[in-house]
């Protein structure tokens, strides 16, 4: 089978953003009892961001760089994260409603930047309706089989204890544990999260009604939350084919943190969030400065250690080699995201742990996504402080990150090389890391000092160029039989060669 992803995500910048903390508009009304702005977040208060806040915003997301915007979910729901759906063709009115949606997917396809929604199919809530009718009707209601219900429960004629007096902390991810003592099966046992049955037929051309639906409705694609929770490859296969069918380019990248290879046979994901690269990322460029309490409080981090040199190389050769060529270029790289804490809180500050990992980000194979606020140092531990209102004033901001952001992302946008170029490593010894991406006639250079002493080395480069210049300097670096001499690099510093 031949792989193909869309054209447009090899060359994207992508920010991702949580709708509630990004940015608020006087044109949606708000209900009372909102959380001030800057208070820190807490796992039920709610600050009222909107969509047409983040349209209002636009001029910003577009002077950083930003081609593409991947949403946490914006459909109706008591959560403020959203992931407890109760409407999946309403957006939620906070939010602004569908109105403020689609202005804001038409302002923003007005600038060139897509939109992608995230897809919340392995559960529902308990205010879903099906759900929501089983709970008032028992045994009597007509949509037993969307959900995984203990029928012998409903037959004796017992209450669902979807509001349990006591919240019961049960064991495992299956839901068997929910179902004896719920009565249903809940996401990780977890009674405001009904599992759906998408074994039933009327649950799959629901979820397929809605992914079409959206499509058409205008956004360029679907991130799956926990799409592996739905062990049914020909689901995912119907999905691809429903949303490839409204838009051959549109975008499905699932949340899978670890190897995903049979999800990406072409056949069912474009890509996914690249957790396989962050790992090893986090560990190596903060590997000195590495919070390893905070990081191991964060669940898909448990395993985040600081490596050496060695590790991350071995490491980064091996994703390289996982998966095919379209994939890889085509898979959704971060350094955080809602589910962690944030890169710079993990490296206790380390700033320039945070600015080497960005470039290397930004000049590796894939579509590099910024979560909202990493470009000007805001700080975060784990859910919910990972999720803190993104502060507008900007004497908060920490501008020289944000610019070296800025000038990150432009070189990128400017070098197709680096889109989409091959990628070698030219050196790796004593805490430098040096890799080229090569297209066509166009090299790119990347030379990255982890350590903390200023290092000379010599690189061999492939080519005909004679001499390749500082891509953010005035000095040149003359190449001699093939090989670039006595480069000096200052302690935990980068340099670009074009």
């Amino acid at each position: 089978m031949t792989i193909t992803t869309p054209d447009w995500v090899k060359g994207a910048v992508f920010y991702q953003i949580f709708p509630d903390r990004f940015a608020t508009s006087k044109q949606v009304a708000k209900p009372s009892n909102l959380e001030p702005w800057d208070s820190p977040p807490t796992p039920r208060g709610f600050k009222g961001g909107d969509l047409l806040g983040v349209a209002e915003k636009l001029d910003y997301l577009q002077d950083l760089g930003i081609t593409a915007i991947y949403f946490t979910p914006v459909f109706a729901s008591t959560a403020n994260h959203r992931y407890h759906t109760f409407d999946y063709y309403a957006v939620d009115p906070i939010l602004g409603g569908n109105t403020a949606l689609r202005a804001l997917l038409d302002q923003a396809h007005a600038r060139n930047i897509r939109v992608v929604l995230d897809g919340v199919f392995n559960h529902a809530s308990r205010g879903f309706y099906q759900f929501n009718h089983a709970l008032e009707n028992g045994s009597a209601s007509p949509y037993l089989d969307w959900f995984y219900f203990n029928l012998k429960w409903l037959q004796q004629g017992r209450q669902l204890e979807a509001y349990p007096l006591k919240r019961k902390r049960l064991k495992g991810a299956d839901g068997s544990a929910s179902l004896e003592q719920l009565g249903y099966k809940g996401w990780w046992n977890l009674a405001a999260l009904p599992k759906l049955n998408t074994n039933t037929p009327a649950v799959r051309r629901f979820i397929f009604d809605v992914a079409r639906h959206w499509i058409e409705f205008g956004i360029d694609g679907w991130r799956l939350d926990v799409p592996s929770e739905i062990d049914d490859d020909s689901f995912w296969q119907e999905f691809r084919q429903v949303v490839k069918s409204a838009n051959p380019q549109a975008y499905i990248v699932g949340e899978i943190w670890g190897d995903a290879r049979r999800w990406l046979q072409g056949d069912q994901f474009d890509a996914v969030m690249n957790y396989l690269f962050t790992k090893p990322v986090m560990g190596y460029f903060a590997n000195k400065t590495l919070d390893v309490k905070t990081v191991k409080k964060a669940g898909g981090y448990h395993d985040v250690r600081p490596i050496n040199q060695r590790a991350f190389a071995q490491a980064i050769d091996k994703l390289l080699t996982l998966y095919e060529p379209a994939i890889t270029n085509a898979q959704l790289n971060l350094l955080g995201s809602h589910d962690t804490p944030r890169f710079i809180t993990c490296a206790q500050g380390d700033e320039s742990a945070l600015r080497l990992a960005a470039l290397y980000m930004l000049a590796y194979p894939g579509a590099p996504c910024i979560y909202y606020g990493d470009e000007i140092g805001l700080q975060g531990r784990h859910d919910p402080d990972c999720r803190r209102a993104f502060p507008w004033d900007k004497s908060r901001w920490n501008h020289a990150l944000r610019d070296y952001f800025v000038k990150c992302i432009e070189l990128r946008k400017a070098h197709p090389a680096l889109q989409s170029g091959d990628y070698e490593v030219l050196f790796s010894k004593n805490d430098v890391y040096a890799f080229a991406r090569q297209l066509d006639d166009q090299t790119v250079v990347v030379i990255l000092n982890l350590s903390r002493a200023t290092r000379n080395i010599t690189l061999s480069v492939q080519g005909n160029k004679s001499a390749l210049k500082n891509a953010w300097g005035q000095d040149a670096y003359n190449v001699t039989r093939g090989k670039l001499r006595d480069i000096k690099i200052a302690p935990r510093s980068e340099l670009v060669l074009i």
